[in-house]
C-alpha cells in the first residue's frame, strides 16, 4: 500500500491552504496518511529556517500577499493577521496525535478544522474548548483532547526528530514511504501525480 506522512504545524496558514486535499489524495491512491504535528519553531532552528516575525519586512509583506492570492484562487476565507496567533500549538498537536491513535473520525476534516479555526474563525486553538469542537465536529470523542496527554507530548518530539531525519524544513510538506518529499500547499499537484506513478 501506498502511504505518506505529513508533517505540518497548526499554526501554519499554508497547511490551511492544503485543506483536505492530502486525505483526498490519497483516497485516490489507496494511500495512508500519517499526520506529524510539530513544533515548527523547533524544526526551523534544526534547519536554518527563520521564523516569520525575524524575516525581512520584504519577506514578511510577500508571505501575506501569497497568502491572500492562494487563498482566493482556492475560495476559502483567510485572515492574515489572526487574533490568535501565534499561540502554543502542542494542545491541538496532542488532540490530532491522540485522534490518530483512536481513530473512529475523520483525520482530514479534524487538521482542517484546527487549521481553519486560527486563519478563518478567530479562535483560540490552544484552549480546551475550541480543541473539543473541533474532535466533537470531526467524529471523534471530545475527551481525547484530555487523554494521552504524555503520549502526545512524546509522539510530538518525536515528530521533530522524525522530520529532520527525513529531510523536512517547513509546513505543510509530505514525505512518501519510498522517501519522496513535496514541501508546499503547491505541490499537492507532484505528490498526487508522484502516487499515480507508483500505481501504475
Amino acid at each position: 500500500m501506498a502511504a505518506f506522512d505529513y508533517y505540518f504545524s497548526t499554526l501554519s496558514p499554508f497547511a490551511y491552504l492544503a485543506g483536505t486535499r492530502p486525505w483526498e489524495i490519497a483516497a485516490r491512491h489507496g494511500a495512508e496518511v500519517t499526520c506529524k504535528p510539530l513544533d515548527i519553531l523547533a524544526l526551523f532552528s534544526r534547519t536554518g529556517g527563520t521564523p516569520p516575525g525575524e524575516r525581512h519586512p520584504a519577506r514578511q509583506e510577500y508571505r501575506l500577499i501569497e497568502l491572500e492570492r492562494q487563498a482566493a484562487r482556492l475560495g476559502i476565507p483567510v485572515n492574515l493577521k489572526p487574533a490568535y496567533w501565534p499561540v502554543n500549538p502542542a494542545p491541538s498537536s496532542y488532540a490530532i496525535i491522540a485522534a490518530q491513535t483512536a481513530g473512529g473520525g475523520s483525520m482530514g476534516q479534524l487538521v482542517q478544522s484546527i487549521l481553519r479555526a486560527c486563519w478563518a474563525e478567530e479562535k483560540n486553538i490552544a484552549e480546551d474548548a475550541v480543541i473539543r469542537d473541533c474532535l466533537k465536529g470531526a467524529g471523534f470523542d471530545p475527551a481525547l483532547a484530555d487523554s494521552g496527554l504524555l503520549a502526545g507530548a512524546e509522539t510530538y518530539a518525536q515528530n521533530l526528530e522524525d522530520a529532520v531525519k527525513a529531510g523536512v524544513f517547513g509546513s505543510p510538506f509530505w514525505v512518501t514511504a519510498e522517501g519522496a518529499r513535496f514541501w508546499g500547499q503547491d505541490r499537492l499537484e507532484d505528490l498526487d501525480a508522484h502516487l499515480a506513478g507508483l500505481a501504475a
